[in-house]
Order: C-alpha cells, then sequence, then structure tokens
C-alpha cells in the first residue's frame, strides 16, 4: 500500500474509550476494519456495522503495512495495560495513528507526537508538547509550553496553565 494512502484502521478495546474516538473516525470519514475487545461490544451502536475481533493476536492476521492501530483503552488507574499493549504491538511493527477531533483547537505551532488523541472540544495552544499515546480528553485545555509526557491521560475539562511540565 502507498504510504501517501491513509491506511484503514483497528481500534484496541471496546468500552467507552474505544467508542468516541470510533465516533470521531466515523465523522472524519475514516475506515474502521475491526474492534478487538473480548467482551460483548453490540450493545454500542457507534460499533455497529464493524468487525468484532475477540483476541489481542487476531489483529496479527493484518500486515503491518496495510493497517494503523488506534489504542481505545481508556484511563485505568494503576494500571499499565495500555502501554502492555501498545509495546506489544509496536515490536511486531505496528504503528500507532494520532487521532485529532475536528471541534479541537490545535496550534499549529504545538507538536502532537504519534498515537496522541485529542478529543472534542480540547485546546492545545501554541509551545505545547503533547507525547506520544497521551490523551487530551474532552474539553480539556493545554495551554502554551506546557510539556504533557508520553502515556499521559488528561482528564476531561482539566486546565494546565502555562508552562505545566508532566512526565511520561
Amino acid at each position: 500500500m502507498s504510504s501517501s494512502l491513509i491506511k484503514p484502521l483497528l481500534i484496541i478495546g471496546g468500552g467507552g474509550h474505544a467508542s468516541v474516538l470510533v465516533d470521531i473516525l466515523r465523522a472524519q470519514g475514516r475506515e474502521v476494519l475491526a474492534v478487538v475487545c473480548p467482551d460483548d461490544i453490540s450493545m454500542r451502536r457507534v460499533f455497529s456495522g464493524i468487525r468484532h475481533l475477540t483476541k489481542d493476536d487476531d489483529v496479527l492476521a493484518f500486515s503491518p503495512d496495510d493497517v494503523l492501530l488506534v489504542n481505545g483503552i481508556g484511563m485505568l488507574p494503576a494500571s499499565g495495560l495500555k502501554r502492555t499493549l501498545n509495546q506489544y504491538y509496536l515490536s511486531h511493527h505496528y504503528q500507532f495513528e494520532t487521532v485529532i477531533a475536528e471541534s479541537a483547537q490545535v496550534s499549529p505551532f504545538a507538536n502532537v507526537e504519534v498515537g496522541a488523541q485529542i478529543f472534542a472540544g480540547a485546546i492545545v495552544q501554541a509551545g505545547a508538547q503533547i507525547g506520544a499515546h497521551s490523551v487530551i480528553n474532552s474539553g480539556a485545555v493545554i495551554e502554551h509550553d506546557c510539556s504533557i509526557g508520553h502515556y499521559n491521560h488528561i482528564a476531561p475539562r482539566a486546565t494546565l496553565c502555562g508552562q505545566v511540565i508532566t512526565q511520561d
């Protein structure tokens, strides 16, 4: 597949966080090939018409050259599941898509690393750095010159004033 084409997506996880991501991606006209989740996802209408895979290794049937992954595992306190799954798939040469909702305001002078997710109504100001695989949740504000580490999850409507630095 040519690198200039937009690749279809596989969503890891089938809970609330994944459903918000699929909603964003469908609104953007992105092709979602499957949702990977061991649980029943039929009660979430946003997944209607999308193939349901139940095992993490089902992803391996897709070539890393032909798809991008989106990690839809939400914030689970004291759990490393999101990072563990990412590392597993990265070790198999898969790449993660960066997802930015159309209603998010991201300065062209901000830096958003691969795999980050910026939800509806979020604001990321000039000079801000958003680390790989971090989530800036709905309505959150990341002011100027903040540096958000990798795998951070900024809560909905949280405000980080200028020059806040978080760790990975």
